[in-house]
This record gives C-alpha cells, sequence and structure tokens, in this order.
C-alpha cells in the first residue's frame, strides 16, 4: 500500500497537514504541561492560606473554655456569610469523599504539613465532599435541610462542581472540632485530557484553514508544473506541440523557457536529419546510374550481371532511406479518425496485390495523424499477405485503450528474432531475402509510427502458426490536448 500520494500536490499537503497538527500538537501539549504547573502552584499556595487560616481558627477555639464555644459558635452562625463553618461535635461526622488526582494529594498533604507544624497535631483527617451530601453537626443534618437562617451562609451559595473541603481533628475531651470550607477553584480534581474538545475544534478549525488556503497556493504553484509533465510527455510523440507558455514564478517561467529551447533545438535537429537523408539519397542517384550505364557496356556476361545486381541493391538501399525519412515524418495535425473504415479501405488495396483480409469488431473514433497511421497499418498488412496470403484483423475498444490484432497464416518469426526485425533494413532469411523485394524497413517505421501515438506494437508466434500482431493504443492519446 502506497503512502505518500502520487502527485506533487498532494506531497505538498500532506507535508503541510504533518507539519501544521504537529506544530498545533506540541504547542497544545507544551501549554497543557504550562498550565498544570501553573494550577499547581495555584493550588499549593491557597492550600497554604486555607490551612493557615483552619489553624488560626483552631488556636481560637482551643482558648475558648469549654463553655463558651458553643456560645461562640452560636455567634457567628448569626453573623451569617461567613467563610467557614466551624462546629463542636462529639463524634467525627461520617464524610463521602469525592475527588482524585494530583491535585487533591497536593491539597491533603499541605493541609496536614501546615496543621501539624502550626498545631503539632498528627490527626487530621482532610476530605471533601459534595454540597448535596455534606453533613453538618452532630445530628448530621444535611447541607440543603439546614434552617432558613443559614440561607446566607457561604456553604450554600456552592455549585455543583465547587467540592466542599472538610477538615476534622480533635479538641480533647472527646470533642471534634469540625471546619468546611469551600475550595476557591471549582473544578480542579476534573482530571482532563490535555486535548479537550475545546481545542480539538480549534486545532480541527486552524488546521482546515491552513489547509484550505495552501491548497490553492499548491494549486496554482503546481498547475504550471503539471503543464510541463504534459508538454514533456507530449513531446516525446510530437514535436511540432504548442510550446509552453512562460509565465508563472520565476523557477516555473525559467523551466519553460529552457523546455521551449530544448523543443526548438529537437525540431532543428530532425529536420538536419531528414535534409541530410534526402540529400544523400537524391545525390547516390546519379552516380548510380552511370554506373549502371557503364556495367551496361561489358563484354562479359557474368561480370555485367554481378554489377547489374550489386547495382540494384545499392539503388533499393537509397530508395529505402528515402522511404524511411518518408515514414518518419509525422507533420500532420491530429485528428479524429474511424479505425475501421481506414482498414477497410486498405484491404481493398491489400486485395488488388491477391491478399485477403477479413477485419473483426469496431472501435469509437480515435485522435491520430492519419496518414501516418495509415502509413504503419498498410506496412503491417502488406507484410502479412505477403508472407501469409492471408490475414484476420480483430478489433477491441474499451474506454483506456484501443486494441488491434492483425494474425497472418505464415511461416513466423523465430523467437530469438523477435526483436532484430524492428531494426532498420533488417530481413530474415531465407524466406524474406531482398530478391523478394522490400528493404527491410515496414516494421521500423510502423513501430515508430504507433510509439508517437503513445502505443505499444508487440509481435508473437500464434499457438496455431502464423505471427500476430498487436497494436494497443490509449486513450485519449498522445495528442489530446
Amino acid at each position: 500500500m502506497r503512502i505518500l500520494p502520487r502527485t506533487l500536490r498532494g506531497r505538498f499537503l500532506l507535508i503541510m497537514v504533518i507539519g501544521v497538527l504537529g506544530a498545533q500538537v506540541m504547542s497544545y501539549a507544551w501549554w497543557s504541561a504550562q498550565e498544570s504547573e501553573e494550577q499547581n502552584a495555584r493550588v499549593d499556595e491557597m492550600s497554604k492560606n486555607l490551612a493557615y487560616s483552619v489553624a488560626s481558627t483552631v488556636r481560637f477555639f482551643r482558648s475558648l473554655p469549654h463553655a463558651y464555644r458553643h456560645v461562640a459558635l452560636d455567634q457567628l452562625r448569626d453573623m451569617g456569610g461567613t467563610r467557614f463553618f466551624v462546629s463542636v461535635n462529639d463524634h467525627r461526622l461520617p464524610v463521602m469523599d469525592i475527588g482524585d488526582g494530583p491535585a487533591k494529594e497536593l491539597v491533603v498533604d499541605t493541609m496536614r504539613r501546615v496543621l501539624h507544624r502550626e498545631l503539632g497535631v498528627s490527626q487530621v483527617t482532610v476530605e471533601f465532599s459534595h454540597p448535596r451530601n455534606l453533613r453538618l453537626l452532630s445530628t448530621e443534618v444535611l447541607l440543603a435541610e439546614m434552617p432558613p437562617r443559614w440561607g446566607q451562609h457561604t456553604l450554600l451559595s456552592a455549585t455543583q462542581d465547587q467540592p466542599i473541603l472538610v477538615v476534622q481533628l480533635p479538641l480533647g475531651g472527646g470533642q471534634w472540632l469540625y471546619v468546611a470550607t469551600l475550595m476557591p477553584m471549582p473544578g480542579i480534581f476534573h482530571d482532563d485530557f490535555w486535548l479537550s474538545h475545546d481545542r480539538l475544534f480549534v486545532l480541527l478549525v486552524v488546521l482546515v484553514t491552513v489547509i484550505g488556503l495552501s491548497a490553492l497556493g499548491i494549486r496554482s504553484a503546481t498547475r504550471t508544473l503539471g503543464r510541463l509533465a504534459r508538454a514533456a510527455q507530449r513531446l516525446g510523440n510530437d514535436l511540432d506541440a504548442q510550446p509552453l507558455r512562460e509565465t508563472g514564478p520565476r523557477e516555473v517561467a525559467t523551466a519553460a523557457a529552457a523546455f521551449n529551447r530544448m523543443q526548438r533545438q529537437l525540431q532543428h535537429q530532425v529536420e538536419e536529419r531528414e535534409r541530410l537523408f534526402s540529400a544523400i539519397s537524391h545525390d547516390l542517384k546519379t552516380p548510380i546510374t552511370r554506373m549502371r550505364l557503364r556495367a551496361e557496356m561489358l563484354d562479359d556476361p557474368l561480370q555485367r550481371e554481378r554489377f547489374a545486381a550489386s547495382l540494384d541493391e545499392m539503388d533499393q538501399l537509397v530508395r529505402g532511406a528515402l522511404a524511411s525519412v518518408k515514414g518518419l515524418d509525422m507533420h500532420e495535425h491530429a485528428e479524429p479518425c474511424e479505425l475501421r473504415p481506414l482498414l477497410e479501405h486498405l484491404s481493398t488495396e491489400v486485395a488488388l496485390l491477391g491478399g485477403r483480409v477479413s477485419i473483426k469488431g469496431k472501435a469509437e473514433p480515435l485522435l491520430i495523424k492519419p496518414l501516418a497511421l495509415k502509413r504503419a497499418l498498410a506496412n503491417l498488412l502488406e507484410n502479412a499477405v505477403f508472407y501469409g496470403t492471408s490475414a484476420e484483423v480483430t478489433l477491441q475498444d474499451s474506454p483506456d485503450v484501443l486494441t488491434l490484432t492483425i494474425h497472418d497464416h505464415g511461416p513466423g518469426i523465430p523467437e530469438e528474432q523477435m526483436n532484430r526485425v524492428f531494426e532498420p533494413f533488417v530481413r530474415l532469411e531465407p524466406s524474406r531475402s531482398r530478391h523478394t523485394g522490400g528493404s527491410g524497413l515496414g516494421l521500423s517505421i510502423a513501430r515508430h509510427i504507433i510509439q508517437a501515438h503513445a502505443g505499444t506494437l508487440v509481435l508473437t508466434n500464434g499457438l496455431g502458426g502464423g505471427l500476430e500482431v498487436s497494436i494497443r493504443m490509449p486513450r485519449p492519446g498522445p495528442f489530446a490536448h
């Protein structure tokens, strides 16, 4: 399974996603660690303040005579709105302890440490209660059941997520001092995951925004590269393709200019080669003609015949060179063409030479260069009927590729010679001798034309004998812009 996208745009977007996501996650993790540190510092400071307040309250009640403790408690309750609820009970009240985690441990440890240092007591119970479960006084009455005159007490203003700190320690004489107060920091015991829903939402918003804006920029940057890639693919099949527009970023415009310059140089080199072949072939005709006239003047018939045969072979090679240049000339416009009518026309021409060609199947129009493809198919059909008398042509079409198969009834080709027959001026002996006509350029020209249409030409020996030529041409083809 491929992990990386196949396109440059996809890889850029993947890099952006990983970069933005990684940066956001690391920043949130660092920020959460800092926030946790700061919260622990605040909790520790708050715990110390509460502990010193509780210690002062305990010292105050310790200093009172036993008979005056309840009087002082009643006066505090009548005042209302006090921060601490204080009572002296004849037993330790049960508390449904809540909360967990490092924040609670920090509060409990700080309270016990300060109370032990300030009061010298170690038997201290530090617990946390939910407001609805908090019990008060020796009767263990619930907070919600306290009389109306308690309506102004701070404990009654507690929210559902605000825990109440309960500290109980012995006063001596079988009495327990009970101190309850609201925790100033609601929700400190909630062990939330560092990547909360709010943070996750913000992360997604940032990610979508950055990726969306980056996608627009990357699309604009890679569009020109895509045009350059398509132009390079077309150039391999058609040197006369339209040059690229030299626009866009400086690097892309420079690459487009270099590509256009390379295309012009290739066109110039091909034209020079064609002119050179044509000039050499044309210039060779004159000395060949003079030599043929001189050969006719020889007295020895055997020598005259040998000279004439050598000159015929040389003349055929010159004609083959001209035919090769002409066959590789693809300077024509591509247009939609139906292959079946083209094959039927070629089969009619081949029938005049005594060959028989049957055609099966049909295909939708294909964007091709008609004259060039007609020359390639003509060469293949002429070979098929020349060496196999008759041939069957089969068309198979699909949305992606068009397949054309030519099967003859000739002797076939040895497996070790399959690639060699595509070389120029190569004809296999003895059945494919030059004395039978031809220059050995037909297959070479045909394959060049098929490859120029981004297709493939493959030769195989049929199971029942004969040679099978398989041509596969893609849709929509290299000439579709």
